[in-house]
This record gives C-alpha cells, structure tokens and sequence, in this order.
C-alpha cells in the first residue's frame, strides 16, 4: 500500500506532455485531483487508478508544514 496525502508531490509513471512527471496531489476522496507542477494542468482520476499510476512520493507535504 502506497502511502500519499495532500499537497505531497508524486511521481507518475508516464510523464505528462509537457515534459514533467511530477505532481502535486490538491484534493482527496473517492476521486484524486493532480496539478502538474511544470505547466499547471489539473487532472481528477479515480483513487484506485492513481494507486497503481503513481510510482513514488518526492516531497511529502508535513515536512514543510
């Protein structure tokens, strides 16, 4: 079980068009909302599928908090 919470910043396995693989988790529920952090676009994905896309965490959100 793959730990994330919100505002970490995860790594997905494909990278998003605009060259960056990095992400910034902004909501949780059901579905989870992802901000890319190289151009800004925002996704909403089902949880289940973002478990098995996200590879790992780079920055967890407590550390800065």
């Amino acid at each position: 079980m793959k730990e994330f919470g919100l505002q970490d910043i995860v790594e997905m396995k494909k990278q998003h068009p605009c060259g960056t693989n990095a992400w910034k988790i902004i909501r949780m529920g059901a579905d989870i909302r992802i901000k890319c952090e190289g151009c800004g676009h925002s996704v909403m994905i089902p949880r289940n599928e973002f478990s098995k896309k996200m590879k790992k965490v780079l920055v967890k959100a407590d550390a800065e908090a």
